[in-house]
């Protein structure tokens, strides 16, 4: 197999992976109990910057999800839930100063529930996107997963780490505020092997970056791919379709797709197809092209729903992607130690439902950048590997930049 951008995978040096599993579970995430601000004496940027925690909500059977409420200087806030360690909310104000939530969510887990395979905002594992039949091989060894997505398995299977309550204590410093989420996932789970200790710490600075460092370890080889699954509408969530926003993604590439949404296993160039958005063009433009691609991600109007191959080389000072509102003057900018992000048009939100603030959510009502590595990939080994080995640390960075300030 290829190796990785940026060499993600080094050695842990702590022994075997049960023993940082253990550190993790009973860490600071475990012990932390509910405090509410930052430290006054932490310096004239840290008094700009805030981290609150507060219920959220109960979860059928009674297990309570908490809260934790980042805000800066420029009156941006994120809100990140225990449950599924997803981001909630995003406000963000326009370049008038008029505030809204730009992150597609829900106001209650039943709804999270209930609309499971909308996944917004949640930390995708063990496996992001999809892997083909539901099966994989690793050191000689089949390994059999659920089924979830047709004939493949999407996003972990059916309980991935999307519908898990993680453990969770505040991050304060004098750059930024933040919440690390820690969860342990054992061996078998979703038919992956290896007991699995997971890390996710999102942080907000006062330059209205959002920071997802994500950290893993294994006792056995595995496969691992995490993600974040944000929907994104920067006109404010609920107010109507992303086809006229525009975007730009840092890449000449994408991995074309079968009729089950599978890769190929090529690369292929996007100049001259609906693909290309090396320069900036809104999202709307070509997403009616007629074009077999995008009729198999969106078999009745076409949409988006690819993975692209990124020019940036694993290198977080290298802009990945950018998508701006003309109206609103918002844009979210993308850099990730990932080599590819999955662009996805919300094809099948139907406005059936409604979203957090009463919100209805409609077709093309959002879009995600999902930075990843390549779908399927334990089955083409041609592609960047996504094999975690025993004892060895896993660690991606994705940074969400957003405008105006």
């Amino acid at each position: 197999m290829t190796s990785n951008p940026g060499n993600r995978y080094s050695l842990l040096g702590l022994g075997a992976a049960a023993t940082l599993a253990a550190t993790l579970m009973v860490g600071p995430a475990m012990a932390a109990a509910k405090e509410q601000s930052t430290d006054s004496g932490m310096g004239d940027n840290a008094a700009h910057l805030a981290v609150t925690e507060s219920d959220f909500d109960k979860t059928p059977q009674g297990e309570q999800i908490e809260r934790y409420h980042l805000t800066n200087r420029n009156g941006m806030a994120v809100d990140v839930i225990t449950f599924g360690a997803r981001v909630q909310s995003i406000v963000l104000p326009d370049k008038n100063g008029k505030k809204a939530d730009i992150a597609l969510g829900f106001d209650n887990v039943k709804d999270y529930i209930d609309h499971q395979s909308t996944y917004f905002g949640a930390i995708i594992g063990r496996y992001g996107n999809r892997i083909a039949n539901g099966t994989f091989k690793l050191d000689g060894k089949t390994y059999n997963l659920p089924k979830n997505d047709g004939p493949n398995t999407l996003h972990g299977g059916t309980e991935g780490f999307d519908q898990k309550i993680w453990a969770a204590a505040p991050i304060r410093s004098n750059d930024a505020v933040g919440v690390e989420l820690t969860h342990f996932s054992p061996d078998g789970t979703m038919g992956f092997p290896g007991d699995l200790a997971v890390t996710v710490r999102y942080t907000l600075d006062n330059d209205n970056d959002l920071r997802i460092h994500y950290s893993a370890v294994s006792d056995k080889d595995t496969v691992i791919n995490l993600t974040n699954h944000t929907y994104f509408n920067l006109a404010g969530a609920g107010s109507g379709t992303v086809l006229d926003q525009v975007a730009m993604i840092n890449a000449n590439q994408y991995t074309p797709i079968n009729k089950t949404l599978i890769p190929t296993g090529k690369l292929a160039p996007v100049k001259d197809t609906p693909m290309d958005f090396t320069t900036p063009t809104p999202i709307g433009r070509n997403i009616h092209a007629d074009s077999p691609q995008l009729k198999y991600a969106e078999p009745k109007q076409g949409g988006y729903d690819f993975n692209w191959v990124l020019n940036t080389d694993g290198d977080l000072d290298k802009l990945a992607a950018r998508v701006s509102d003309p109206q609103s003057g918002r844009m979210v900018e993308m850099y990730t130690s990932e080599p590819g992000v999955q662009f996805y048009t919300s094809n099948f939100l139907d406005g059936s439902f409604k979203g957090a603030h009463g919100n209805t959510l409609g077709h093309w009502g959002g879009f995600t950048l999902e930075a990843q590595h390549y779908p399927n990939s334990p089955n083409q080994p041609d592609f960047p590997t996504t094999t975690l080995k025993a004892g060895q640390k896993y660690t991606q960075t994705t940074v969400y930049r957003f405008l105006p300030e």
